[in-house]
């Protein structure tokens, strides 16, 4: 697949422009342009996301690879007056602008919100940055790991597993992506009906304390506090796979039902008895230790003889994907949600499939991820900008 056109889906007709490094803002733009807007991405000479292990071409990353898809790359030196000019001439042409860099190079370049909104009213401006722009900490740099610290999710992690790590995923990147998509497409919705664009601030730290906050508030909801926080059944040291005769799987009884089904399964009549599954609901106390049990119990059947078991008594449960078999995953085959596909100067390679689906107007892989600056004379030849 190198590059193709046709339909597009629900965004086409709209042009974004990607002023954004790393992770957060390029993934929030790549989910644009699978639904179907027109991205134009302006490279910065250094970008994290280039930098690592490539296999054929200096900057096509893994990391990479899976974050500017469907874009056009267009390489302007924006310390320069020439290249200054060009990225204005595109931002004029744009309905959306997404951007992380910090205020005040934003100020130095001429490309704050102001400075675009004089020659383009309908621009959307996203600007994602890792604390609100009116606080003390505005200025400060913001990495995965410290929006982690300060959004409260590694207290989360300490308490839940007594030691304060931070999750193994670029969580607070992604989160704050998904939340620039929706803003984007509210403010385009606002835009539809005012013909005004208007600027949109994403404090990532404020994202995810938000996001952790929907129940691990808890007793804090009520004032004064009506118990600790934390959601109890995500705090239980026992909320964990749990490893079967040939495996591991999530096999996680939700009520009563659920755990004298499953004790039944694994040949444990005296605890399909226990007083502590034959109440109307499971007292939060006792949840350790059943799910304690519950792991001791999971050695009786394989991970295929708990799917049968959880299946036919609606019993949560799915096995637990190894990463290095994605690929060979029935699910993840049948979705195509990781395809194999021809790269014009990487070769074969694995790309991430789209996992929303349209009735109408499906999105789709039109672009694969490009090399620095591919795109450059094509998009401002184009644009006349040349």
């Amino acid at each position: 697949m190198g590059e193709t056109m046709g339909a597009t889906g629900p965004l086409d007709g709209i042009r974004v422009i990607d002023l954004s490094t790393v992770v957060m803002g390029p993934y929030a733009a790549q989910i644009l342009g699978d639904l179907g807007a027109d991205v134009i991405k302006i490279e910065s000479p250094v970008d994290a996301v280039r930098t690592g292990e490539y296999r054929t071409t200096p900057g096509m990353t893994p990391l990479n690879l899976n974050v500017n898809r469907n874009k056009r790359s267009v390489a302007l030196n924006l310390k320069d007056e020439t290249g200054r000019a060009q990225a204005l001439a595109l931002i004029s042409t744009a309905d959306v602008l997404i951007t992380n860099m910090r205020p005040g190079a934003l100020d130095r370049l001429g490309l704050n919100y102001d400075d675009v909104a004089e020659r383009n009213r309908r621009l959307v401006y996203a600007h994602a940055q890792g604390y609100r722009s009116d606080s003390a900490r505005a200025g400060n740099a913001a990495y995965d790991e410290t929006v982690q610290a300060a959004s409260g999710l590694v207290d989360i992690a300490d308490r839940a597993m007594g030691t304060p790590v931070y999750l193994p995923t670029i969580l607070a990147d992604k989160v704050s992506a998904l939340v620039i998509v929706y803003s984007v497409l509210a403010a385009l919705v606002h835009r539809d009906r005012t013909g005004l664009g208007q600027q949109i601030e994403i404090p990532m730290t404020d994202t995810l304390l938000a996001f952790n906050l929907v129940e691990h508030l808890a007793g804090h909801v009520y004032e004064p506090a009506h118990g600790t926080t934390g959601f109890p059944l995500s705090m239980s040291k026992g909320h964990r796979a749990v490893r079967t005769k040939d495996g591991l799987a999530c096999v996680i009884p939700y009520n009563p039902r659920n755990f004298r089904d499953m004790f039944a399964a694994a040949g444990r009549p005296d605890l399909v008895e226990d007083p502590r599954v034959n109440a109307e609901t499971i007292d939060g106390a006792d949840i350790d230790a059943l799910f304690e049990l519950t792991a001791e119990c999971a050695a009786a059947l394989t991970t295929a003889e708990w799917a049968d078991v959880c299946t036919k008594h609606s019993i949560p449960m799915a096995p637990v994907l190894q990463l290095d078999r994605v690929h060979e995953d029935e699910y993840v085959r049948e979705g195509h949600l990781l395809d194999t596909v021809e790269h014009p100067t990487e070769g074969r390679i694995r790309t991430v499939g789209i996992p929303m689906r349209f009735s109408a107007t499906p999105g789709s892989i039109r672009r694969l991820a490009p090399v620095p600056g591919q795109h450059t004379e094509e998009v401002l030849a184009d644009l006349a900008i040349i």
